[in-house]
């Protein structure tokens, strides 16, 4: 009986041995895997006719080791200029402990205090002090704490969409899309890829001009996340971490933004909640000569929302209803 004992323990062991040379095996592969698939994206963004050159930006939001982080998302037009324009204005919230995503847009024409520079359209403050003038005009009139910052060229865009849903977003186009996109885009239902969603984003020619653009950019964003989010998409995070290396400027390292894109990718924690600011019924279409038209802001309604809005509630909107479309723009 002790002799069969023996075996038997002796067995385990080398049972115990084979799994973990195994385990060591598995992960040492998927870490070459890893850093191919790096190398790869990079190398591709490397033969593409932008690189990012901005450098990094001066950047003071306390940053969130746990619990809730938010990111400003700028979505940059580089055309070689020293400081690109920036046409998208959002922040990205993610709960870390729920794995859920929020997104809010800000209208860049809102009418605010810039600090040092009095009130203006909200993206002048990237114009004059890059993002963390940005970051700081924002805590000043919404009471909102950014912790990271952004910075995605549009060409970066394109080929994220095509690494994360190589098949495409499924649209309904409600007219003809053609002026100031560089493309045409038919009305209709249809399936569009990374470029030609970008001119979907873009498109503002219409009668609810930025206020349709901010529809069209959450609502594309959205399909995106839901398209994205299984597990297959975490061997494509290394590419596309390699590919966005010379397409976005950002602070957050690499080693923080893969942990969070794994977990978020994994972690299936259901539709991603959108906000528009300002809301519906709480801003006015002024004209200043100087300036041109803004939107004059509710800053106290607006602030309650964003509270609300970031504790919980289900207010899962872009602040736009069907019969109040007619009146913006």
């Amino acid at each position: 009986m002790g002799e069969q004992r023996r075996k038997r323990k002796r067995v385990r062991l080398r049972w115990g041995r084979v799994f973990g040379a195994l385990l060591i095996l598995c992960v040492f592969f998927i870490g070459i895997y890893s850093v191919y698939q790096y190398i790869q994206g990079t190398l591709e963004s490397n033969n593409k006719t932008f690189k990012n050159d901005q450098g990094n930006h001066a950047f003071e939001g306390e940053k969130s080791e746990i619990g809730d982080v938010n990111v400003l998302l700028l979505g940059s037009d580089s055309r070689g200029e020293k400081q690109a324009r920036t046409d998208t204005i959002m922040v990205a919230h993610y709960d870390q402990r729920t794995h859920s995503v929020k997104l809010i847009s800000f209208m860049r024409d809102m009418y605010v205090s810039i600090p040092g520079h009095g009130k203006q359209k909200l993206n002048a403050a990237y114009a004059y002090g890059g993002p963390e003038l940005l970051r700081k005009t924002i805590k000043e009139n919404f009471s909102l704490d950014i912790n990271y910052y952004a910075i995605v060229d549009f060409k970066g865009f394109e080929e994220a969409v095509d690494i994360l849903v190589p098949n495409g977003i499924q649209v309904d186009v409600p007219h003809v899309m053609t002026s100031g996109i560089g493309m045409e885009i038919e009305k209709g239902k249809q399936t569009l890829h990374g470029k030609e969603l970008l001119g979907y984003v873009r498109y503002r020619q219409d009668r609810l001009s930025d206020f349709g653009r901010v529809q069209r950019q959450q609502e594309v964003v959205s399909k995106i996340v839901e398209d994205s989010v299984s597990l297959r998409n975490v061997a494509k995070l290394p590419k596309l971490l390699g590919v966005l290396n010379s397409y976005v400027n950002t602070n957050i390292d690499t080693t923080t933004l893969f942990t969070i894109g794994k977990d978020f990718v994994t972690n299936n924690s259901g539709d991603l909640e959108t906000l528009r600011i300002p809301e519906n019924d709480t801003f006015e279409n002024i004209r200043y000569e100087d300036i041109g038209e803004v939107l004059e802001v509710d800053f106290q309604q607006n602030k309650e929302a964003l509270k609300e809005f970031l504790e919980g509630e289900n207010h899962n909107s872009d602040g736009q209803n069907e019969e109040d479309k007619s009146d913006v723009g």
